[in-house]
Formats: C-alpha cells, structure tokens, sequence
C-alpha cells in the first residue's frame, strides 16, 4: 500500500496485535522475554477489568442502599401526612432525605466512572488476547503441533540469516532518526522480519550485561520498531516489507494511545531485558563457581572449603581417635586438606585393621 494513496489509518489507531509465543530465537534462553511481556499485558488486562468489575459491584451496591433509603424516606413522609409525626420522626426524616441526596450523588459518581471505564476499553490496543475472545460457548482449534524438524529448520534458519546480516542489524539498531530508519529499511527490505527482531533483543542483552545501558536502550528502540511493523503487517495480513512506510508515516504524527502504546512496549522490553541480563549473570557465575570447585576438589572427589568448613571447631588428640575425628580426617585426605606421608598412612590402615 502506498502513503500516498491517501490511505485511511484511524481503522487501525489503537490496534497493536502481537503473537508472543510466536518468536523463536536460538541465541536467546527461550521465547521468555516476549513470553513475559505478553504475561505483563495479560496482567495490566486483568487489573483493568478488575477495576471494571469493582465499579460495576460498588453502583450495585449504592443502587441497593438508595432504593433502601427511599423506601424509609417514602414511610416517614406518609407518616408526615397522617399528622403522627414528633420531634424524633421529624429528624429522622430530615436523616434520611441527606441520606437519600448523598446516595444519589455517589450513584451519579459512579455512573460517570463506568462510562469513563468503557471509554478506556475501547481505546485499548488489540492484541491476539482481546482479537480471541470467546464468540461461542465452545471453540474447536485446528492447532498442528510443531515438529522437531520444524523447529531445527527455524533455528537453523535464524542462524544463517544473522550470521549473513549482522552487520546490517547492528546498524540498523544504532539509527536514532524514523527518516533515517525508514530510509535504511527502504535500501534493505530483507531485514523487516522476525530474524532482524530476535537478534535486537540479543544485542540488547549483551549490551546490558556489559553494563552499557545507553546503547541496550538504543538497540530496545528499533527492536520495538521492528515488532511494531511485524505486528501491523499480522493485522493487515500483509507482507511486513509492504508496509514499513505505513508505521514511520504513522508513528511521525502519532496521537497520544499510539505514542503511550508504543512507550509502554519499550519500557516493558527494557525491564525484560535487564531481567534477562541478570539471570544470565547468576548463571554464568554459578558456571564459573562449579568449575573453580571442580579444580579444587581432592584425590577422593571432595571439595576442601567445604570440608575446611564443615570441621569442628576444636579438635584434640584424643578427639582425634574418635571414630568422628576419623570421620573428618578422613575427608581431610579425600579433599586433599591433608596429604599423609607414607608411614602415617601405613599406621592408619594398621588402627584400621585393628579397629
């Protein structure tokens, strides 16, 4: 499609579809980062709709005590007519219409706040979570589960594509202007893809764990340009390189829910990542403390830190006849704390024979 068609982008404003689990990368642990962005958004969903249920349960409820108090304010004021009324029931009326006149102001309160809710939900962004909601009591799914030769030939293909085009990827994650994006994007269309995506939040977390914030930050940006543009070409059912001129056209004079959605996305993938970066941290200390400890380990395949610490802390000759002294002299040698010469050895085996 081209902008200059004058093509009509209010069908599309607050629509931003995205398959989370549909991401495969083989540099990247698993799915897990576009995983979680899609369980923050089906959190921020379901705390919106309990907000929409709480607003929903406190009108019924203020319903509930006006029609009570009208039915009481509708009882004192045929007493009044009657002329049985006093002093007390005089009060209690005026009670009761004060009553009455705050009861319908909440009611009007939170009319106003439903309607302002339902305001909210329609201008919420769609995405496969809210596209799939339920039409019919039962739904019947023609989902093919995915093979494992299906699966080797994406990671394979993924592979080949990065290792062709990563200097074209990395330059395009440092691009800060949309022209220049737009631009480069135009001089090399095979880059709008899930490839060009998957590998940015890679770079992402390299930069991270290497501490440099600015440029994870940099590189965020253009991977959430990247998922903006597929996401767009799913809901259009198009080709993702037939319609990276429709984003920039779109994302350069982007209203208010537009721009916020496109914020909130960058936010949520930067905290991923961060995320991400620390746990590969852990692990890779852990790694590097299991090998320290397999190089430390004894003759008899125990570690001496643990068994230096595990020693009690007072030790005597005559403890050490104990059959516990001999217990921890004995994982002294295994983990190489001690390294008896020949005769001691000798006289050990000796006591132990003995023994």
């Amino acid at each position: 499609m081209s902008t200059r068609a004058g093509v009509d982008y209010s069908a599309w404003d607050h629509i931003y579809v995205s398959d989370d689990e549909d991401v495969a990368s083989p540099y990247v642990d698993t799915p897990s980062l576009f995983r979680m962005r899609h369980r923050a958004r089906l959190e921020r969903m379901a705390e919106f709709q309990q907000k929409g249920e709480d607003l929903e349960n406190n009108f019924a409820e203020c319903k509930r005590l006006l029609e009570e108090a009208q039915g009481r304010l509708r009882e004192l004021q045929q007493v009044k007519k009657e002329g049985e009324e006093d002093e007390e029931q005089e009060a209690e009326l005026k009670k009761v219409q004060t009553e009455v006149r705050e009861l319908k102001k909440d009611q009007k309160a939170f009319e106003k706040m439903m309607e302002q809710h339902r305001r909210e939900e329609k201008k919420l962004p769609w995405n496969v979570d809210t596209i799939s909601k339920e039409g019919f009591s039962k739904s019947v799914l023609n989902i093919q589960p995915v093979t494992k030769e299906e699966t080797e030939e994406v990671v394979e293909k993924h592979k080949t594509f990065v290792q062709k085009y990563t200097k074209e990827i990395k330059h395009f994650g440092m691009l800060r202007r949309w022209d220049d994006s737009q631009k480069y994007l135009s001089d090399n269309p095979h880059l709008v893809c899930e490839e060009t995506a998957n590998y940015l939040v890679v770079i992402c977390i390299d930069f991270e764990i290497d501490e440099k914030h600015a440029l994870m930050e940099q590189v965020a940006h253009q991977a959430i340009v990247m998922q903006f543009i597929l996401d767009l070409a799913r809901t259009l059912k198009v080709d993702p390189r037939g319609c990276f001129r429709q984003f920039f056209s779109k994302i350069k004079t982007a209203d208010k829910p537009y721009q916020d959605a496109f914020d909130r996305e960058l936010e949520l993938l930067k905290e991923r990542v961060r995320s991400c970066a620390q746990i590969r941290m852990e692990d890779a200390m852990k790694e590097v403390e299991e090998e320290e400890r397999q190089k430390r380990l004894g003759p008899g395949g125990l570690d001496p830190v643990e068994v230096y610490e595990s020693l009690p802390k007072v030790t005597t000759n005559t403890h050490m006849h104990t059959l516990e002294g001999k217990y921890h002299l004995r994982r002294c040698i295994d983990s190489g704390l001690w390294v008896p010469d020949s005769g001691q050895g000798n006289d050990e085996e000796e006591e132990e024979e003995e023994g």
